[in-house]
């Protein structure tokens, strides 16, 4: 039976773990191990897609008890589509950690601990994107975080150690609110499965619902990242190794912002909070890229568009019309490719220019012509340039935002034209200094020379590009044209999946007539 998948990306994934780490002296079967184990997801995935897309929502209930107080497992359009997109993205990002050189991996990505973790935190993800209750969906953000904590402290350097502590703290205290905000709901209503949820929330006060909606949602947005709760991550992704920043980056948001898209259109379509939702992904876009552009580090950079490209999934979620959040389903696979692969360019510019650092890049479209490719491209689907496909979701996004009217959304509509103006400036600096731009100092770095070691001797100090690292980067940006080329299709898609989200048809795949 088509349910029966449901545990396959879960199965791989923790199955892929386990091997992988019994095997820590062999890094060729562990590393063969993560990408079965990878592809399998997305190949379930894809199935998943086609399966929810022709026929429906599927539920698998496990544990042996009776509905609804079993375990379930739910797919639709929504999550096949997640589902698919982060582990094609956690593929690529894989193929690039194993392409680094011998010396890197053991300082950087150690095989014996990097597969292990990496594929339990695919495992996290992919449970919180099938999770069918709240409890289960705790489950997977607590699966990818502790797979977090360790991924994000790799090489124990005194930078990361830091961010690494900042990290925990943060999602021990957004994880907390979290196991509160269950015991809220369970006490008012007497379960957390997410379709029966649905039911008997109506028979509730509207000020009980608002308190539990509330701490729903600040959960989520502490999650997500979302103004004025994402101080936390400009300080933490920056210092880990590049296939880490990227699978965060691509990831590890975008799951608190799917938890916010499930909760707002399942659990309280009628959510009073939704103006308060705009104007914090008003601010969540402004206060993000004006962080971004006072950056001259490009992780950094990337880390506060990343927060500010955030505001837009949120405006799309509260405008709460089947025009907005078609356009945020979108926006939010396109983002969750991008800002991975400029996250994985990042990680090659780093190798080739011997920094990330703005000032002390310069001269790299001579010496790496393939490298400027790999950056132009995603910077400008960023940025929303036509008619790439990031150009295509924010226009979705202005054009619902304008439907609604309201002088807010406006507000909204004239900082998203803004937020995407200045994203441009950001990518712009970034390409000014670092490909085009030429000093003294950076001249001897574009010839591949300086002085390391103090010795008044000047050494080599870039390496070569790895070839599977740049074609795993190259697959990830064409994955990225393609949903440039494809958008048409995918955005009929992402339409219907939008429309599913209120149709009822999730609460009758899960639950029993009787229930509903």
């Amino acid at each position: 039976m088509m349910s029966d998948l449901l545990a396959a990306p879960m199965l791989l994934a923790v199955f892929g773990a386990a091997v992988a780490l019994a095997l820590p002296g062999r890094p060729g079967v562990q590393r063969a191990v993560s990408v079965v184990s990878l592809t399998g997801i997305m190949g379930v995935a894809g199935v998943l897609m086609w399966h929810t897309h022709q026929v429906g929502p599927v539920a698998l209930w496990l544990g042996a008890w009776a509905e609804p107080l079993g375990i379930a497992l739910v797919a639709d359009r929504l999550s096949s589509l997640m589902l698919f997109v982060a582990s094609v993205v956690a593929l690529c990002v894989l193929l690039f950690a194993t392409g680094q050189d011998s010396d890197e991996q053991r300082r950087e990505t150690p095989v014996s601990i990097f597969h292990p973790t990496f594929l339990l935190l695919m495992a996290g993800v992919s449970n919180a994107f099938l999770a069918g209750d709240l409890f289960n969906l705790f489950v997977g953000f607590e699966m990818l975080l502790f797979s977090s904590y360790v991924l994000l402290t790799l090489g124990g350097t005194a930078d990361r150690i830091r961010a690494g502590t900042t990290y925990i703290i943060v999602s021990l205290l957004s994880s907390a609110l979290f196991l509160i905000s269950i015991s809220s709901v369970y006490a008012a209503t007497g379960t957390v499965n997410l379709a029966h949820l649905a039911v008997r929330l109506r028979d509730l006060t509207e000020p009980v619902q608002l308190l539990l909606e509330v701490l729903l949602i600040v959960t989520f947005a502490i999650k997500a990242a979302m103004f004025p709760l994402a101080s936390w991550l400009p300080d933490s992704y920056p210092t880990a190794p590049a296939p880490v920043t990227a699978v965060f980056a691509g990831l590890l948001t975008k799951v608190g912002v799917y938890a916010i898209i499930r909760t707002e259109t399942l659990l309280f379509p009628t959510s009073p909070v939704n103006d308060v939702l705009m104007v914090a992904s008003l601010f969540t876009m402004v206060v993000g890229i004006l962080g971004a552009i006072a950056q001259v580090e490009i992780k950094r950079m990337l880390s506060f568009t990343l927060i500010s490209h955030i505001g837009y999934m949120v405006f799309g979620i509260s405008l709460a019309s089947e025009a907005g959040m078609a356009a945020t389903i979108f926006y939010t696979a396109h983002h969750i490719t991008i800002q991975a692969t400029l996250f994985l360019v990042t990680g090659l510019i780093e190798r080739r220019g011997g920094t990330s650092s703005l000032d002390g890049l310069g001269g790299l479209l001579g010496v790496a012509p393939l490298l400027a490719v790999l950056f132009f491209l995603p910077a400008m689907n960023l940025a929303g340039i036509p008619p790439l496909s990031g150009f295509i979701g924010k226009l979705g996004l202005l054009q619902a935002g304008a439907a609604a009217g309201t002088p807010l959304a406006w507000a909204v509509v004239a900082g998203g034209v803004a937020t995407s103006l200045l994203t441009l400036i950001a990518m712009a600096k970034v390409w000014n200094r670092a490909f085009w731009g030429i000093t003294p100092a950076e001249e001897r770095r574009a010839a591949r020379v300086i002085d390391i070691d103090g010795d008044g001797h000047e050494d080599d100090d870039t390496r070569p590009m790895p070839p599977l690292q740049v074609g795993a980067t190259m697959a990830l940006v064409v994955f990225g044209l393609g949903l440039t080329v494809f958008a048409g299709p995918l955005y009929e898609y992402t339409h219907a999946a939008a429309t599913a989200l209120r149709d009822g048809s999730y609460i009758a795949a899960v639950l029993p007539e009787g229930l509903r």
